[in-house]
C-alpha cells in the first residue's frame, strides 16, 4: 500500500484509491485468515527516493520531496520485512507519515483535498 492510502489525491485519483484498496483488503484478509495462523501485512511507505514522480509525470517530480529526507528503496524493504515477521497488519514507515496518516482523519476533507492537490502539483 502506501501513505497515499489515508487521504485522497487530485490528479492521481486512481493510484490514491488503489492503495485505500490495498490497506482495507489487507486489514479484511488478515482477519479472516488469522484463525489458520496466516499474518497479511499492508507496508505504507510514505515518499521513497526513486523515479516515481517521473514516471508519474508529475508537474514537479521532486516538488516536496527535495527537502525531506527520504528513504531507499532496500531501507522501506527491511522495515517491511522485520513487520512482516512480527506479524504485524497495516506499518507505516517514519514517525512523520505515521503522525500524517492519522492525523488526516481530523481535517475537513475539502482542506484535505486542496492542500493534497498542491503538494501533489496538480
Amino acid at each position: 500500500a502506501s501513505t497515499a492510502a489515508f487521504q485522497p489525491g487530485p490528479g492521481m485519483s486512481v493510484y490514491f484509491a488503489s492503495k485505500a484498496y490495498v490497506a482495507s483488503f489487507s486489514q479484511a484478509i488478515a482477519y479472516e485468515f488469522q484463525k489458520y495462523g496466516i499474518t497479511v501485512t499492508a507496508l505504507c511507505p510514505g515518499p521513497v527516493r526513486t523515479n516515481f514522480g517521473i514516471a508519474a509525470r508529475m508537474q514537479h517530480p521532486n516538488g516536496f520531496l527535495k527537502d525531506m529526507k527520504t528513504p531507499l528503496p532496500g531501507e522501506v524493504v527491511a522495515f517491511g520485512y522485520r513487520a512482516m515477521m512480527k506479524g504485524k497488519t497495516l506499518v507505516i514507515q517514519g514517525g512523520l507519515n505515521k503522525f500524517v496518516a492519522n492525523l488526516v482523519r481530523f481535517i475537513p476533507r475539502k482542506w484535505l483535498i486542496t492542500f493534497s492537490a498542491k503538494v501533489i502539483s496538480w
